[in-house]
């Protein structure tokens, strides 16, 4: 579970939150006040542009509307919160497209334990904002960049890497450390760091740390040879 804030639209009379979708992607659901329908879309991991359900109304959820649901919630975590039911809604909405935008529809035994850990937002944000370019968008450099000049100070990075210690190991140690120091929350858990992860690894889907686990990788075969 995550707390987080629902976003408010200027282009329609709604609020906004985003979803993970149970195929890995993210989804938007949009809740107006004078409907009880919701407005309901994954975000296509090609073009980053909204996929309105096909008994989403136009009239009621324009794509402008998912356009700035899209451009608000970028960064955000995912809001837990189910869809309403078919039952309680003007126009009825298929269950199947209500179970993909609502992972809490997924059965038990396909959760992922991680998932109902709870992250604080300011903590979330503290990170978002700290790795973030001019340009006001969230940089996989940055953060790189960041985690491999501790890495290369660390003395416990270095013992890990001479007793070759798994790499993703060695990623949640450098990772927990930079977070808890940015956050300024020193009991923040490795389940919360491993969540953390997860969702900036949605937010520009590619491998968050691909550069800093490279580095290390580099260093762990260099430290074998000798």
């Amino acid at each position: 579970m995550i707390r987080t804030d629902v976003v408010t639209l200027s282009v329609i009379p709604a609020t906004a939150y985003r979803q993970k979708l149970r195929d890995g992607g993210s989804g938007i659901v949009i809740l107006r006040s004078d409907c009880r329908q919701p407005g309901i879309a994954s975000i296509s991991k090609s073009s980053g542009e909204a996929i309105p359900a096909a008994n989403t109304p136009k009239d009621f959820y324009p794509q402008e509307a998912f356009d700035e649901a899209i451009s608000l919630t970028s960064g955000m975590p995912y809001n837990k919160r189910k869809a309403p039911a078919p039952t309680e809604v003007v126009i009825e909405v298929p269950e199947e497209t209500l179970q993909a935008i609502s992972e809490e529809d997924a059965a038990p035994e396909n959760k992922d334990p991680v998932a109902e850990v709870v992250i604080d937002s300011s903590d979330y944000q503290k990170i978002l904002d700290a790795y973030t370019d001019k340009d006001g968008k969230f940089s996989y450099s940055l953060l790189n960049k960041d985690m491999i000049k501790f890495a290369h100070n660390s003395s416990t990075v270095r013992a890990m890497t001479a007793e070759n210690v798994p790499t993703e190991n060695i990623t949640l140690y450098v990772a927990g450390s930079k977070f808890r120091s940015i956050t300024g929350n020193s009991k923040l858990s490795d389940e919360e760091v491993l969540k953390i992860i997860e969702l900036l690894d949605d937010v520009s889907p590619k491998g968050v740390f691909r550069e800093f686990n490279e580095d290390i990788r580099q260093r762990s075969s260099k430290k074998s040879k000798r």
